[in-house]
């Protein structure tokens, strides 16, 4: 919850004015910890003195809408605890079935809390039917819809809710919200997972996941030293092991352009030309990434390229 102080002043004194909203939208970058401060205000709210509390994740009176297993194989998997897919949407029987459950009296209280991650990816009908839900909210509800992409909602879902905006960490409050998942980590990798992360707790962490730790410190390298001999882009070569993964490889695309957005404000008029070129690249090859066979080592050479084409066009200015 670190970084997020405004939001919780925000969310205890609706709480303490007894006039709560029914409706708030968690919005900002995706990794900034909305749906995790939606669990904790979720837990704040159902609360009642005298009554023990579960955890928000088996608490009966906190419902989650989230995509569900992608497959039977999938469902299997989850049961085991192992890496399952996702469907890419929450179906309109899914906001039925939380109607539905709306109609029944809370277990532990007068309270209930409704938390949909992320609403971005509610269906058209889905959509639709929570408007019912916004509009004659039961009494002591709350819902909490966590939105990475607020202006893709359809404006009668906006006003009909309280936006809560949650801002990138700065550089102070995201090193010390990864004090332990980045602990082990040598200080310049911890330094340029950091920096990619732009801000995102989630993002370093997702970063540090894919073991791309070595990668990011070469990424730092490449665009602040160039490449001229070639032997960043040497190292980068093997910088993901022997066959990393597709993730593992959409993942160092991803963190390549969130590099390139963060040298963009220190950048001269000539850099940003160069920079511009070497983004729409990135973002190309990662829309090619998940259907092409593409080889890891070379991937990262050319992503290597393009880092280091930012810090030539840098020099050619000087």
């Amino acid at each position: 919850m670190i970084g997020h102080d405004d939001a919780w002043k925000t969310w205890r004194n609706g709480i303490a004015s007894g006039r709560l909203h029914h409706g708030w939208i968690l919005a900002g970058r995706e990794g900034l910890g909305k749906a995790g401060f939606a669990r904790a205000a979720a837990a704040e709210w159902v609360n009642q003195a005298g009554t023990k509390q579960p955890a928000p994740e088996s608490h009966p009176d906190i419902l989650f809408i989230t995509p569900l297993a992608a497959s039977d194989d999938d469902l299997r998997k989850q049961a085991e605890g192992k890496p399952y897919a996702l469907k890419r949407s929450i179906s309109v029987e899914q906001v039925r079935l939380m109607q539905r459950r709306l109609v029944t009296r809370p277990t532990l209280g007068d309270r209930r809390a409704v938390i949909i991650d992320s609403a971005d990816l509610l269906e058209k009908s889905a959509v639709n039917a929570l408007l019912k839900s916004l509009e004659e909210p039961p009494q002591g509800t709350v819902l909490l819809l966590v939105v990475h992409r607020p202006g893709r909602l359809l404006a009668t879902i906006r006003s009909r809710c309280q936006i809560m905006r949650f801002a990138p960490l700065d550089a102070k409050d995201l090193a010390l919200a990864l004090d332990e998942t980045l602990a082990a980590a040598d200080p310049a990798t911890r330094a340029s997972l950091i920096q990619m992360a732009a801000g995102s707790p989630g993002a370093a962490m997702a970063f540090a996941d894919l073991n791309l730790g070595k990668a990011a410190a070469l990424f730092t390298r490449l665009l602040e030293q160039g490449d001229p001999n070639l032997s960043l882009r040497s190292e980068l070569s093997s910088a993901l092991g022997q066959r990393p993964g597709r993730d593992a490889q959409l993942g160092a695309i991803e963190a390549a352009r969130r590099l390139l957005v963060t040298r963009l404000p220190l950048a001269s008029p000539a850099e940003r030309l160069c920079i511009a070129d070497a983004h729409q690249q990135l973002v190309q090859l990662g829309a090619q990434a998940p259907t092409y066979n593409f080889d890891a080592g070379l991937l990262l050479m050319e992503i290597g390229g393009l880092l280091a084409s930012v810090a030539a066009s840098r020099e050619g200015a000087n």
